[in-house]
């Protein structure tokens, strides 16, 4: 039940960084035209492949989530029988996607830098955009942080118990809510202004 609280006050952060960035981009379009929203060109391909492997990381968090309430917490076969595999692989799986994510957001903030100047103070639009991704970012390595404390617990545990389990579904809660999350910034920040 906390971690539900958590989470509506989490919705609400975000909420009011969809506020701010509608705000901004109003009145930037509205001062000086469409052409200077967005305030710099964006690598929709790239994100899209990332927005792609983010959401079917929360499908290989749910196969975790699956199997840890199955109580089977690691893999009885081979590491190529996806089939037999348990929580670990599939959290290890989630959590290399997650990462993988993260990489490809510190790429393009790298290359927008870098190509196109655009830095959190160079305007508006690179204020709102870091700060709307940027927050995002930051709960992606904590939903990674997570991965890494629930999987040493496996590890450490001398017996799965329905607590165990239960954290193991937290933490899909929260990887859920985030790649949620990034759905919106998504269609907002990249396929709003196509």
């Amino acid at each position: 039940m906390g971690t539900i609280v958590w989470l509506s006050s989490e919705l609400m952060f975000f909420a009011a960084l969809f506020a701010m960035f509608f705000t901004i981009r109003s009145v930037t379009i509205g001062q000086s035209g469409h052409h200077a929203w967005p305030g710099a060109p964006l690598d929709l391909p790239l994100s899209a492949i990332n927005t792609t492997v983010l959401v079917l990381s929360s499908v290989t968090c749910q196969m975790g989530v699956f199997k840890a309430e199955a109580g089977k917490v690691g893999r009885d076969g081979s590491v190529f029988n996806v089939a037999r595999w348990g929580l670990r692989e599939w959290y290890v799986l989630s959590f290399l996607m997650g990462a993988y994510f993260v990489a490809g957001q510190g790429f393009e903030y790298s290359q927008l830098v870098s190509k196109d100047g655009l830095t959190f103070s160079s305007s508006a639009y690179g204020s709102v955009f870091y700060l709307a991704t940027g927050f995002h970012g930051l709960h992606v390595v904590g939903g990674l942080v997570a991965f890494l404390f629930l999987l040493g617990r496996t590890y450490a545990a001398k017996r799965w118990t329905h607590e165990q389990a239960t954290s193991a579904i937290v933490v899909s809660y929260y990887w859920h809510f985030v790649d949620v999350v990034w759905i919106g910034l998504f269609s907002v920040v990249y396929l709003l202004d196509l």
